[in-house]
């Protein structure tokens, strides 16, 4: 059953940097979304090496929300490609541009230093993600049969292709 339209009403939000202050919430999210786990300790190594990770969170803008973190990514830069481990929203604020934003926050960061591609694994029976993932340039460029255990299933691996800044903006609608 959905919640009225009055329960997902829309809240400002905005992208910053993660903290380790932000962690016992991304752990949270984490959970409540069933992301494979990486814990607490999994994103205090990756904060720990900025100079190639891009771990972002969503904020709510006004001070009268309770969450500190609506939202995050969790990504890597190897060489020239960005990897995306994890991206998710709290389940009270999905559907909101929350991730779409990460995203592409995230994504001109990794431009910024370099990237060419980038590269995530979503589950096969993930349809929402798999849309934004699509409407954002990617692709499905293989299938890895049983890559999740808990509940097992296949992941799709999907691409898409970085181009300068210049060109997103002659193709901007």
């Amino acid at each position: 059953m959905r919640k009225s339209d009055g329960a997902c009403a829309r809240i400002p939000f905005r992208i910053d940097r993660m903290s380790e202050e932000d962690l016992p919430e991304v752990v949270e999210i984490e959970e409540l979304s069933r992301l494979s786990r990486w814990g607490y300790w999994g994103y205090a190594r990756e904060l720990a090496l900025p100079e190639r990770s891009i771990l972002l969170v969503a904020r709510p803008a006004e001070a009268h929300i309770p969450r500190r973190v609506l939202g995050f990514l969790c990504s890597t830069l190897v060489l020239e490609e960005w990897h995306i481990y994890n991206l998710a929203t709290h389940p009270n604020f999905r559907r909101q541009g929350i991730a779409r934003a990460l995203l592409c926050h995230g994504r001109a960061l990794a431009e910024a230093r370099g990237a060419r591609c980038a590269l995530l694994e979503v589950r096969a029976s993930n349809l929402p993600a798999q849309r934004l993932y699509e409407q954002l340039g990617f692709y499905v460029f293989h299938r890895r049969a049983n890559y999740y255990a808990d509940p097992p299933e296949d992941a799709l691996l999907m691409r898409c292709d970085l181009f300068p800044l210049s060109a997103h903006q002659e193709h901007a609608p």
